[in-house]
């Protein structure tokens, strides 16, 4: 049997997937909680990414290594960078980029040296599977959330986005770090801090990875979203109903 990892951002994401998995198992390897268990009849190793480029590669490694998982996805927040990209709505990362890696003149902005590429484009069949699966949940979203958490939040119509996500070791919050990302990245649509270096991880070992971001802000001055209140209302709910649409519907093979 095939078995699926899945890295989370935020605790209480992590809690979500957890709460639908009643047989896990903890192993505890490189000071990391990975819950080794099974979800809609696939098994499945969970585990908390840490925070940072860095955190996430090491805990991707270990997925890989220790536990060999055949598929990886990363679920978590993001803002958003793309015209039309709203707070509520979900980007399914077609490619990953580094934003904040510059080792010119010896290479071109963003590429990582050797590779040569700085996108890291994820596994086209498996991101196709998630992107139909998140496009369900949010065509039903006033059943996942309920209505008053979508009044609330002022999620009006949330969309389904496929396309760029870049990465990096800080936390963008700033409508001027935001406007130069737009500049320097024009197509990507949404700015986080983890996926690309998973995405380099798993095109090293060859395993299929994509990863679902929440637009939890617009990564400018004007976010004034309540982000613990809509991680754990909005984020997390998204992330479980997501991940568990598409585990029905996929092949334990």
């Amino acid at each position: 049997m095939a078995v699926i990892g899945i890295m989370s951002a935020l605790h209480e994401e992590l809690a979500a997937v957890l709460a639908d998995m009643p047989d896990e198992q903890r192993v505890t390897v490189a000071g990391r909680d990975f819950w080794v268990g099974h979800w809609q009849g696939h098994a499945v190793v969970a585990v908390l990414s840490r925070i940072g480029k860095v955190a996430a590669a090491t805990t991707a490694t270990v997925m890989l290594e220790r536990f060999g998982v055949d598929a990886l996805v990363f679920t978590g927040a993001a803002g958003g960078l793309g015209q039309g990209v709203r707070v509520g709505d979900v980007v399914v990362a077609s490619g990953l980029v580094q934003h904040d890696m510059d080792a010119s003149p010896l290479f071109l902005r963003h590429e990582v040296p050797l590779y040569g590429r700085a996108i890291f484009e994820t596994d086209a069949a498996l991101s196709v599977q998630l992107a139909d699966a998140a496009q369900q949940v949010l065509q039903e979203a006033d059943r996942f959330l309920g209505p008053d958490t979508l009044t609330q939040f002022e999620l009006a119509l949330p969309q389904m986005h496929r396309g760029l996500i870049v990465s990096g070791d800080r936390f963008v919050s700033t409508t001027a770090e935001s406007q130069a990302l737009r500049e320097a990245l024009p197509d990507a649509l949404a700015v986080e801090m983890e996926g690309a270096a998973v995405a380099q991880v798993c095109f090293d070992y060859g395993v299929p990875f994509t990863a679902v971001r929440t637009i939890s802000d617009r990564a400018d001055d004007a976010a004034h979203t309540d982000f613990n209140r809509f991680i754990s209302e909005v984020a997390s709910r998204y992330s479980r109903a997501i991940l568990s649409e598409w585990l029905a519907k996929r092949s334990s093979a």
